[in-house]
């Protein structure tokens, strides 16, 4: 893998959700949300299943009924993979949840109703040492709030989550990150770099609401990419109108291209023209599919043409050249005899990678 220059992160208190850290310099974890009816409990565990398998570190699961709570007691007893219960308005649902065996709670603490009830949460949270994610979106905001500033700007965010970490703060309970979320980009980055001056728990970052899968990559790539470079961010979600495959995957794409996380083949790819010599979208697309199980980083570069070919293919860990019926092919940035057949690449390359990632591994295991 290419070395890049480290972002220097915002400092920030640990926590845990299950066994993965949050905070204090332990890696950017990725979070997605099913979109099952939780109540349909195969399903829902099939939908988890799937999300841990592209890589997601944590995932949320929406707690609207009593009947959504006793279907999550039974789907925890069924996966190996963090767990937050994501409540609303109703607290007895957060309650019963962490009794359930939650790994984390997501609540608005604004739509929650009094302290009492926020309380309770707490206590409870606190007996079963449980964290919580105080989520303060821009379309929840408290009634008082938004009569003071007329809209929910990043100032308005801002005062409602530290509203609530103070509350927090007075019963004791330390065990918490927090988020400011809106579909607009900047308001969001504003108001995350306004919450990261004064607070010392992780922050989860993530445009809201961003919309279908082009828009919201493209709003989600913009803020959150923003926010990490100024060293803002321990945990995050892409939120897209789509699969929620997509967003871990995405998640993964845009820690990939800054340097700060690796997972799986980096597909370095030419845009393509009339120059290649094999059908390169196709090519990528197919090996993206099939190689969605693979965990090991490296770059591998598909190129249809000799232009940039033979460049890219001398610094990614395997590389393809196009060339008339039969393509060059590098590995470790040195061209081997043997070259591949264009209309093989596919099946060919997807051996040659699985065989690549097998010896990374284990020098990576040699070297633990």
């Amino acid at each position: 893998m290419k070395e890049y220059k480290s972002i220097k992160r915002r400092k920030s208190n640990r926590i845990y959700v299950g066994d993965v850290p949050i905070g204090g310099e332990s890696p950017i974890s990725i979070q997605s949300m099913t979109n099952t009816q939780t109540t349909n409990i195969p399903k829902t565990i099939q939908q988890i299943m799937q999300l841990k398998k592209v890589g997601a570190d944590i995932i949320r699961i929406s707690i609207p009924t009593l009947e959504a709570a006793e279907s999550f007691k039974i789907i925890k007893s069924n996966v190996k993979i963090p767990l937050i219960a994501d409540i609303h308005f109703d607290y007895r649902l957060a309650i019963k949840s962490i009794k359930y065996g939650a790994d984390c709670l997501r609540i608005n603490p604004g739509n929650i109703g009094n302290k009492k009830r926020i309380s309770e949460i707490i206590n409870c949270a606190k007996d079963n040492n449980v964290p919580i994610r105080i989520g303060v979106n821009a379309g929840s905001l408290e009634s008082d709030i938004l009569k003071k500033y007329t809209s929910p700007t990043p100032e308005a965010l801002v005062e409602s989550a530290i509203r609530h970490v103070e509350y927090l703060d007075t019963l004791n309970f330390y065990q918490f990150k927090v988020s400011v979320k809106t579909s607009d980009v900047f308001s969001a980055v504003q108001a995350n770099k306004i919450l990261a001056k004064k607070i010392i728990q992780p922050i989860h970052i993530g445009i809201t609401e961003s919309g279908a899968l082009r828009n919201g990559i493209v709003k989600s790539s913009i803020g959150i990419t923003s926010l990490l470079l100024s060293g803002i961010g321990d945990t995050l979600r892409i939120s897209l109108a789509a699969d929620p495959l997509e967003e871990v995957k995405v998640g993964y794409d845009i820690l990939k291209t800054l340097g700060i996380r690796f997972r799986g083949v980096n597909f370095i790819a030419c845009p393509t023209c009339s120059r290649q010599e094999f059908d390169v979208i196709s090519v990528v697309n197919q090996l993206e599919k099939n190689l969605e199980d693979l965990s090991t980083p490296m770059d591998v570069s598909i190129i249809g043409c000799l232009v940039n070919g033979i460049g890219e293919a001398k610094v990614s860990t395997l590389g393809v050249v196009g060339g008339s019926k039969k393509s060059a092919y590098y590995k470790d940035g040195i061209r081997q005899k043997n070259k591949l057949k264009n209309e093989k690449i596919v099946k060919d390359l997807e051996i040659q990678i699985r065989k690549k990632a097998k010896i990374l591994e284990k020098l990576q295991k040699n070297k633990i």
